[in-house]
Parts: structure tokens; sequence; C-alpha cells
């Protein structure tokens, strides 16, 4: 059996409990080295096999799981953040069932949700944006035409940008060609939750100046909009949802 577990966005304690149970019951971990505290492996147990996948291929890592399998060994894939987002898991989990290998999915805390933590920031405010837009930048890796950056931000919704960091002067252009006000509140959180974590504000006009003044150039999340202004900016609205007025399926408002 193959538990693809997502390790959270960087602090040991933020793997999700059964995550955490998971990662001490295997008897062979799979990590992506280049992105997942070392910390975690700490709570394997004694004799569990450790690979590093940041210097393995795909055919290799897939030999690893086979051979565990046929030893009918537990086996976890450790993700950073959640496997789900960027993960590459989908190409492991096809391959796994032509070979008749059962497998599941264990959730993470997300890097954006992380960022966000460190920021402080509600990512959706009332009458300011409830949409939130998980995109990269075209680099190395393309990004479907449809789904142009400038496209997306188009919307003027809240953006998490991941994979990204080393291509903020791009940004910048496709934000401007958006439509976005050159103050419009942004900020770079480097390697969000890590004990060397950097959160620092900016705007869509200066994340280039600011990365490279902080000396950040990889590992780290951009965040995009004007749910990062301060209220007297944004002019957010409370929540209805506890509004005195608003009735609710657990309690009668003064509109009742």
């Amino acid at each position: 059996m193959v538990h693809f577990v997502g390790a959270g966005c960087g602090a040991a304690d933020l793997i999700t409990v059964r995550g955490a149970r998971l990662l001490s019951e295997a008897d062979v971990v799979i990590y992506a080295g280049s992105l997942v505290n070392p910390e975690l492996l700490k709570g394997t147990k004694e004799g569990c096999e450790i690979h590093d996948s940041a210097r393995m291929t795909l055919p290799e890592v897939l030999g690893v799981m086979e051979r565990a399998e046929a030893e009918k060994k537990t086996i976890v894939r450790l993700h950073t953040g959640d496997p789900s987002l960027y993960g590459a898991i989908r190409e492991q989990m096809d391959r796994l069932e032509e070979m008749g290998i059962a497998y599941d999915v264990c959730p993470g805390v997300s890097s954006f949700n992380g960022a966000a933590a460190s920021l402080g920031a509600e990512l959706t405010l009332p009458e300011v944006s409830q949409t939130v837009i998980i995109t990269r930048m075209a680099g190395r890796t393309a990004v479907p035409e449809r789904e142009s950056f400038r496209s997306l931000a188009a919307h003027h919704s809240t953006m998490a940008v991941f994979l990204s960091a080393g291509l903020l002067e791009e940004m910048e252009e496709e934000l401007k060609e958006a439509g976005y006000r050159p103050d419009t509140p942004a900020a770079i959180v480097y390697k969000a939750t890590w004990p060397e974590e950097k959160a620092v504000r900016c705007t869509v006009s200066t994340l280039k100046e600011t990365a490279e003044r902080e000396g950040i150039r990889k590992t780290a999340m951009i965040l995009i909009g004007n749910v990062l202004g301060t209220r007297e900016e944004n002019g957010y609205a409370d929540s209805r949802l506890y509004a005195p007025d608003f009735t609710t399926g657990f309690r009668k408002g003064t509109d009742a």
C-alpha cells in the first residue's frame, strides 16, 4: 500500500495527525528532499528505509514502490504542502494502478495557506474578493494558453502564485497589462512557516525590487490582491453570517 502524504508547508508540526501516524507506521518513505522539512523524518520508526526523491527519476521512485510492495511493506510518499497542488502525484497514481498497487492520499496544509497565516491575512473578504486563483507563471514548465497569467489576473481576484519567484519582472508586466494599479497590495513569503521564513509586503509594481532587496530567489509564495490592504484601503464588509440581523439555521436574527 502506498500512502501519498502531504507534509504541510514547512513547520514540522503542521503535518496532519493522520499524516504523522502514517509516517510513523511506514516501512519505506520516499520524500521530496528539496522541499520537505527533514525534521519530519524524525517521526519515522527505527529501521525505516528512507529515499530522497530529489535525486531520483519517476521510474526510480516507482521501482522502490514496486519492490517494497512485493515485500509487503507500507510505503509513504511524502510530498510538500498538499500533494494535490503541483505535487506530480497523478502520474504516480496512474502507474500504480497499472501495476495493481493500491494507494490513498492524505491531504496537507498548502503553502498558500501557510503564507496567508504568516501575513495574518484572510484571502476572501466580503465585497473585496470571494475568489482565490491558484496559478503559476509559465517558465520551464508551460501553462495552457487559456490559463495565461494575464488572462487570470484580469479577474482581479485574490491570486496565490506558486513556483514563480524567479519571474517577478515578467509578473509585474503581466499584472500591469491586466489593469492592476501599481499600488495594489502584494506579498512575498519565503518558506512559509519554516524557521527561516521571511514574509514581506509590497505592491504589484515592486515585486522584483522587493525580492532582490530581501535576497529571495526561490521557494516563495506570491500573494496578490486588495484583500492584503487595510480596511481603510479596501473597505471590506463584515461577514453577514455573524450579523445580528441575519437569520441562520442556528439562530434568529433581528430581521426575523
